[in-house]
């Protein structure tokens, strides 16, 4: 089995702020989101596919905030997940994995 490793996946301007993209991490999909366009800057990655579709569409989802939680919005169904923790606040049995991510040297890093 291979040791999670940083992946870096685009430069943060090339993610649109509050805006999502799909990136293929080894052989998994994942939505990293850029969040805000103030410093310091936020960046937060989850798996892409969403259950409650059966498609992997989560990088496509508007950006947006439930109380003190950052969330995406599934362009389907529109459940709600945190980006911080992959949770799906409808259905929490259908939550998608959180990958640890960060911004370094100007570019995004997913730690997959």
């Amino acid at each position: 089995m291979q040791a999670n490793r940083w992946t870096p996946i685009c430069a943060l301007d090339d993610i649109v702020p509050n805006t999502g993209v799909c990136a293929l991490v080894g052989d998994e999909q994942v939505a990293v989101f850029h969040v805000g366009g103030d410093t310091p800057q936020r960046v937060y990655a989850i798996g892409n596919y969403d259950p409650n579709s059966d498609a992997a569409v989560l990088s496509r989802g508007l950006v947006g905030s439930l109380g003190d939680r950052i969330v995406v919005a599934s362009p389907i169904y529109k459940q709600h997940f945190d980006l911080a923790t992959g949770e799906c606040l409808e259905a929490p049995a259908n939550s998608v994995h959180a990958y640890a991510a960060k911004v370094e040297g100007g570019k995004v890093w997913v730690l997959a």
